[in-house]
C-alpha cells in the first residue's frame, strides 16, 4: 500500500508537469480507441437489428399468428379473435388473407396472341386497410399514389419489389414488372379468377415481405379465392409494450386456450428469419475482430509512449532508487499513468456513445440498401468493452516500466546504455 500510495503520487507528479498536448493527444488515441472498440461492431450488428427490428414493426408486430405447416389457413379465426380482445396488452390486431397469385402487366399492348405475357407471380394479399394500418403503419410507406380505404374496388397497391424501376435485378428465376405507374390497369389473378385493376398506390419497404407483395381489399380476395369461412393466413398482434416478456405472456395466454392446435403462435423473436440472426452473429464476430485492431494499436501507443517517457528519465528512475524508493512504487506510477489515459478516454468515449451517437443515429438511422441501421451498444458488452482496454492499456504501461526499473541504478544514474 506504500508502494502504491508513493506511485500515485509520482503518477500525478508527472502528469501535471507533462505536456498538455501530449496528455491531448494520448487522450484522444484511448477515446478513438473505445470508440472503434464500440462504434464499429454496433454499427456492424445494428445494420441487421435494423432489419429485424422493421420486420417485427412493420410485418409481424409483437405476436404473429399463421398457419401450421399441414393447414392452408388458421383454423377458428373468430374465436382467437375475440379471445385475443380479452387478453391485457392486446392493443389491436390485423387479420390478413393471402393467396398466391399473379400480376400481369402491358396486356394491352400485346400484338399477339402467343406473345409471352409481362407477368410476375406473388402473394396477394387482401388487408382491412384501416387495421392494417393502425398495427403496422402500412400507408406510411406510400411512395406514390393512395393507400387503399374500406371502399376500394378493383384496387391495388403494389409493392416496388415488384416492379423494374425500383428493383432492377435481370434475373431469369426474378421477374418484375416494366412500366407500371399509378393509374396502369394490371391484371390480378388467384386461382382460376382474374380481374383487371388499378394500380392506387405503389409502396416501397425494407421488409421483403412487404415490398414483394400486392394489396387488395379483403372482400375482393375473398371474393377472387373462394373463401367464405372468415379463416385468415395471418394475424399480428400489436401490444402496449415492446417487451418480449408481454409478447410471450400473450403466446402463453394463446396456447392455455387451446388454439396452438389451430394455428402456429409466435413472437416477434420466434417469427425472425433464421438468417437475420446469423448474419448478425457474424457482424459481432466480424466487429469484434476490427475492434481488436485498434486495440493492438492503442496497446502500442501506450507502450511507446511510456517507454520513451521512461528513457529519458532513465536518471531521475535511478536517483529514485538510490535514494529508497522501491522498483514498485516507480512501476505503479507508470501503470496509474495509463490507467489516467484509458479511464479519462474511456469516460469521454461513453458520454460520446450514449448521449450523443445513439440517440442521434436511433433519432436518423443509416440508410442501408435493406434497411435502416441502428447503433448497438448494450450496458454489457460496452462495460467489458472498457474493462479490456483499461486492463490491455494497464499492462502496455507496465512492461517498458519494468524494463526501465530492472536496470543497475548505478548505471541508469550514470546514464550508460
Amino acid at each position: 500500500m506504500n508502494a502504491l500510495r508513493v506511485g500515485f503520487f509520482l503518477a500525478v507528479r508527472q502528469i501535471k508537469r507533462s505536456s498538455k498536448w501530449s496528455t491531448i493527444l494520448i487522450i484522444m488515441v484511448m477515446l478513438l480507441t473505445f470508440l472503434n472498440l464500440v462504434v464499429v461492431s454496433g454499427v456492424l450488428v445494428g445494420l441487421i437489428e435494423g432489419a429485424v427490428r422493421a420486420n417485427r414493426d412493420f410485418y409481424t408486430s409483437d405476436v404473429l399468428i399463421s398457419p401450421l405447416d399441414e393447414k392452408d389457413y388458421i383454423e377458428n379465426t373468430t374465436q382467437i379473435l375475440s379471445v385475443l380482445k380479452t387478453i391485457p396488452g392486446v392493443t389491436n390486431t390485423t387479420a390478413r388473407y393471402i393467396s398466391s397469385g399473379a400480376v400481369e402487366a402491358n396486356y394491352k399492348e400485346r400484338s399477339r396472341l402467343n406473345e409471352k405475357k409481362e407477368s410476375v407471380g406473388t402473394l396477394i394479399a387482401g388487408i382491412n386497410p384501416e387495421q392494417e394500418d393502425e398495427v403496422t403503419g402500412l400507408s406510411s410507406f406510400i411512395v406514390e399514389g393512395n393507400y387503399l380505404t374500406k371502399n376500394s374496388f378493383d384496387e391495388v397497391v403494389i409493392g416496388s419489389q415488384l416492379l423494374t424501376r425500383f428493383f432492377p435485378i435481370e434475373s431469369p428465376g426474378f421477374a418484375t414488372l416494366d412500366d407500371v405507374f399509378v393509374g396502369s390497369k394490371v391484371r390480378i389473378s388467384v386461382g382460376d379468377k382474374t380481374r383487371e385493376m388499378t394500380v392506387v398506390g405503389i409502396l416501397s419497404s425494407k421488409v421483403d415481405e412487404v415490398a414483394r407483395r400486392a394489396f387488395i381489399n379483403e372482400s375482393q380476395l375473398r371474393a377472387m379465392s373462394g373463401r367464405n369461412d372468415f379463416n385468415v393466413d395471418e394475424i399480428a398482434v400489436l401490444l402496449t409494450t415492446n417487451a418480449e416478456s408481454q409478447a410471450k405472456f400473450v403466446k402463453e395466454a394463446l396456447v392455455r386456450n387451446g388454439f396452438s392446435d389451430d394455428a402456429k403462435i409466435q413472437t416477434f423473436v420466434d417469427a425472425q428469419p433464421k438468417f437475420l440472426q446469423d448474419i448478425k452473429d457474424t457482424f459481432a464476430l466480424l466487429g469484434s475482430i476490427i475492434s481488436s485492431i485498434g486495440l493492438v494499436v492503442a496497446a502500442i501507443t501506450i507502450f511507446i509512449v511510456i517507454f520513451i517517457n521512461a528513457i529519458t528519465r532513465e536518471k531521475y528512475i535511478g536517483i529514485m532508487k538510490a535514494i529508497g524508493v522501491t522498483k514498485t512504487a516507480i512501476e505503479a506510477s507508470y501503470v496509474l499513468q495509463s490507467f489516467f489515459y484509458a479511464i479519462i478516454g474511456s469516460a469521454l468515449g461513453l458520454l460520446l456513445v450514449y448521449f450523443v451517437l445513439v440517440p442521434f443515429i436511433a433519432a436518423n438511422p443509416i440508410n442501408f440498401p435493406f434497411s435502416d441501421g441502428i447503433l448497438v451498444a448494450p450496458a454489457e458488452s460496452t462495460i467489458f468493452r472498457l474493462v479490456l482496454l483499461v486492463i490491455t492499456t494497464a499492462i502496455a504501461g507496465y512492461i517498458p516500466a519494468r524494463l526501465i526499473t530492472k536496470k543497475d541504478t548505478l548505471e541508469a544514474i550514470l546514464g550508460k546504455r
